[in-house]
């Protein structure tokens, strides 16, 4: 765990974790620094005797928690509120009267409540276990000169540990030697590309997780290369047992003591902090303060309902002159019995069950039945960027190449089909490239048509590739690699331009010679390809490069840079003008590559020693950029505008890079298309970073004129920051995500909303509701629906209460005629009673429940 998050935190374990293996962060410390902290040896790790010690100071390697599920909790938890409080009362009056109709059918009420709130609770408590699954169950580490394979839970901060490709971290590292390494972090920071580690890097105290590259987080996957590194946090002290602390832990139930500037407290404080306290745990027992707004009204109205019911016993007391025969018993709490609205948990229940059924068809699965209604009070949505507001897959977008111009690709519904999304073509470099001058739709063989230019630059992007796509007679088109040369390849293919092509069949045109792969350290890949040629017995080879336009640009002598004609020096004015126009790429969202190549004038031996690299990748003539986006999902932008019509806002809390987040933000309508508009300090508060936010006190994130719509390069506990700040103002928040890093943020959300298709086990325990199709429309599908049976609960309380009342009126009204003994009358018995109440009552308030929307239902702000 990031150890300025564990500050101040505490522990009924008996290892401490607030006790840090270093004096500050691991990634701001050199790999020798820390190394020397924690007093190991790089080479032969720990002994065994040190091991020993270690896990007596820090205890087992291990996520702690509940080990179980508390029934009795959950029990408690569906009894403490107004509206079953009410009816428990009810129940033991009625029993108490020996009237055994009334109290059964209250009982059976109250049963069938609690039985559905168990049933739901009870699956939502497992969170936890979710969490623990997620862990290594062994680790390669150096103990006593010697490598061993030992359990995960006996790891300690101090033991140097061995990756390769295809394990699981088993603790947080701080890596020592990393070769062309990467892992698969998704389920910390919940983007889908690999992160590529570099083991020499520092970095700032405060700098966010997903952008610590020397560290190793535990639960994270190896996708490439090998590692080494040293432990620096074990159990609750890694960025994974952060996510667990934070799932753990619970709002204060205590109200702070209001102090002076100076720290300085009064008497009166002390007694105001106390009365609030005091009064927020009743009205959480009571249920008037927790729960959806409708929840909230419902359980006020219970309340009042019962004093009401207290009244209507006293009056018919009161005009029998207070006898305590059975009879004014029976009488007195049958008139206060007819002020309960008994049936309404029963038809509330049915409502929500039916629509539940119904949201299934709809892409939404309801895990706890409360949820629906209460998504259709969210005055605030936060949402992930990755696979919910986008589409979850790299795409190719535009390509630049300098004396031909900029070509772009249409918006795609499939990312991985070549024959999907129009071509066009503007003589225009993305730096003077509007969002109207686009160019026409172009067929890729006019654009391939005697262009030589585009051909060199289709080679690199389909041979500098270790990416393939193939078409499926059953399941369409599919690809295999990393997500970066599947965008790249699935380009090249829409020219039918495919690595396949070239190099399989009996006579394959291109042959690989040579491959040098991606290094961290050059952050580019090169192959050389021969090309077989049907007139000559020669063939020709090539260098095809492709990476970092950095370190591509660096390496190119030469480039086309006008049409029709020959390559020439690359001058200083042209590598300006080429990192410009990667700028303005990078403006769009987009991750830009270049592409270089050269032939080789100079082979190797057959048999021989294959070239030294920096032979082959050198004097390299550069062909272009190519930009590459993960695409929002065709239907997110009509879906936020839907939102904001709906008086709905929208925030984008996503682990990537600022300038791809605005780009996606403003692409779908989440910040307004024209901030230059705006105040600055609304624009400036508009998108913020994880470590731009975290700095602000709460004081100061409250004085912001608004919150951000925005927040870049979000860790879990920025998330959480985001949503108390919300509720600071008052909101009711949804909260999407599909990690392990969202869990923590799905909790404390009033909604938590998982993904169903890519979303972790964590989440999907720690939410209300699952998208089956992770998509943010579905959302929508889901207010509405909440709205909907708002709407109709309004109805049918309005319907039971005039009920009630008219027949609380009758029972009052009878008291005015006496028998021959002088007591009072009754014009309807408790049974007469009870069967008004729920069936004559009930049935019609189901049929209520289940009116279909208003037309109007997603054109009015939320109900508070």
């Amino acid at each position: 765990m990031s150890q300025e998050a564990q500050k101040g935190s505490g522990s009924d374990s008996p290892a401490d974790i607030t006790q840090q293996p270093l004096s500050q962060p691991a990634h701001s410390l050199s790999f020798d620094d820390a190394i020397g902290e924690l007093e190991t040896n790089s080479d032969d790790g720990l002994t065994t005797a040190e091991v020993k010690q270690r896990l007596e100071k820090y205890g087992e390697n291990i996520l702690e928690g509940d080990e179980g599920v508390s029934l009795a909790k959950i029990v408690i938890r569906q009894i403490a509120n107004a509206m079953m409080l009410v009816l428990i009362i009810a129940m033991a009056v009625s029993f108490g009267i020996q009237s055994w109709i009334e109290g059964g059918f209250i009982a059976a009420v109250i049963a069938l409540n609690i039985v559905v709130g168990v049933y739901q609770d009870y699956a939502a408590e497992k969170t936890m276990d979710s969490l623990r699954s997620l862990s290594s169950p062994t680790g390669v580490v150096s103990r006593d000169g010697k490598t061993a394979t030992v359990p995960a839970n006996e790891i300690v901060p101090g033991d140097m540990v061995e990756l390769k490709v295809g394990d699981t971290v088993p603790a947080d590292v701080r890596l020592v030697e990393a070769f062309n390494f990467e892992t698969d972090e998704a389920l910390l920071t919940g983007e889908s590309l690999p992160v590529q580690k570099d083991a020499e890097a520092t970095f700032e105290i405060d700098t966010g997780p997903g952008d610590r590259l020397n560290i190793a987080y535990s639960s994270s996957t190896v996708t490439r290369g090998r590692a080494r590194g040293v432990v620096v946090g074990t159990g609750m002290r890694t960025e994974i047992g952060a996510i667990a602390q934070a799932l753990r832990g619970t709002d204060s139930r205590r109200r702070p003591v209001k102090r002076g500037p100076e720290g300085e407290t009064k008497k009166r404080w002390y007694i105001q902090a106390w009365t609030l306290t005091t009064t927020d745990a009743i009205g959480r027992f009571l249920g008037t303060n927790v729960g959806t707004p409708l929840q909230r009204k419902l359980s006020k109205l219970a309340l009042l309902l019962f004093a009401i019911a207290v009244v209507f016993a006293i009056v018919v007391a009161a005009s029998n002159d207070w006898r305590g025969d059975s009879e004014v018993i029976i009488y007195a709490v049958a008139t206060g019995l007819a002020m309960i609205p008994a049936c309404l948990v029963v038809v509330l229940t049915i409502t929500m069950a039916v629509g539940t059924k119904q949201m299934v068809q709809r892409h939404v699965i309801v895990r706890k039945l409360d949820s629906l209604e209460a998504l259709g009070a969210v005055t605030n949505i936060c949402s992930d960027k990755t696979g919910t507001l986008t589409q979850g897959r790299m795409v190719a977008k535009r390509a630049w190449l300098p004396s031909l111009g900029t070509y772009s690709v249409g918006a795609s519904n499939e990312p991985l089909n070549p024959q999907d999304g129009d071509l066009s073509l503007v003589a225009e470099p993305p730096l003077k490239l509007g969002t109207e001058n686009l160019g026409d739709v172009a067929s890729p063989d006019d654009l391939l048509k005697d262009n030589d230019t585009l051909k060199d630059f289709l080679n690199v992007t389909a041979m500098a590739n270790l990416a393939h796509l193939h078409k499926s007679a059953t399941e369409g088109w599919q690809a295999r690699g990393e997500p970066t040369d599947i965008a790249i390849q699935v380009f090249a293919s829409r020219f039918n331009w495919d690595l396949d092509r070239w190099t399989k069949g009996d006579k394959p045109i291109w042959q690989q010679q040579a491959e040098y792969p991606f290094d961290s350290s050059v952050k580019k890949m090169s192959v050389i390809f021969s090309k077989r040629d049907d007139n000559s017995e020669k063939s020709r080879e090539m260098i095809f490069t492709k990476g970092a336009v950095e370190r591509v640009l660096e390496e190119c002598t030469t480039i086309k840079w006008k049409p029709d004609s020959e390559p020439v020096p690359i001058t200083d004015e042209m590598r300006d003008d080429i990192l410009q126009n990667m700028e303005a790429l990078a403006k769009e969202g987009l991750r830009v590559l270049a592409m270089a190549g050269r032939e080789n004038t100079s082979p190797a031996k057959a048999g021989g020693d294959p070239l030294p690299r920096d032979e082959v990748e050198k004097d390299l003539s550069f062909y272009g950029l190519i930009g590459l986006y993960d695409p929002p999902r065709p239907e997110t932008a009509g879906a936020i505008t839907l939102c904001y019509k709906a008086g709905i806002s929208v925030h984008m809390v996503t682990g990537d890079h600022p300038g791809t987040a605005r780009a996606i933000a403003a692409q779908v309508g989440i910040i307004p298309a024209n901030m230059d508009m705006i105040a600055k300090d609304v624009a400036d508060a508009m998108v913020m970073t994880a470590s731009q936010f975290d700095k602000l006190t709460e004081d100061e994130i409250d004085a912001l004129p608004t919150l951000p719509l925005v927040i870049a390069r979000c860790a879990p506990n920025t998330k959480v920051r985001m949503i108390d700040a919300l509720h600071r103002r008052g909101r009711f928040v949804a909260m999407t995500g599909d990690g392990v890093n969202d869990s923590p943020s799905l909790k404390r959300a009033d909604v938590g909303i998982a993904m169903g298709q890519n979303g972790s086990d964590v989440a999907k325990d720690a939410s209300e509701l699952v998208l089956s199709d992770d998509n943010f429309a579905s959302i929508i599908n889901g207010i509405e629906e909440g709205r909907r049976i708002f709407d109709n609960i309004q109805k049918f309380v309005l319907h039971l209460l005039a009920e009630n009342v008219a027949l609380a009126l009758t029972l009052l009204i009878g008291l005015a005629f006496k028998d021959d003994s002088n007591q009072s009358v009754f014009p309807i018995s408790p049974v007469e009673i009870i069967w008004i109440i729920m069936i004559t009552s009930g049935l019609p308030d189901m049929g209520l429940g289940m009116e279909i929307a208003a037309p109007e239902v997603m054109d009015r702000p939320p109900q508070s």
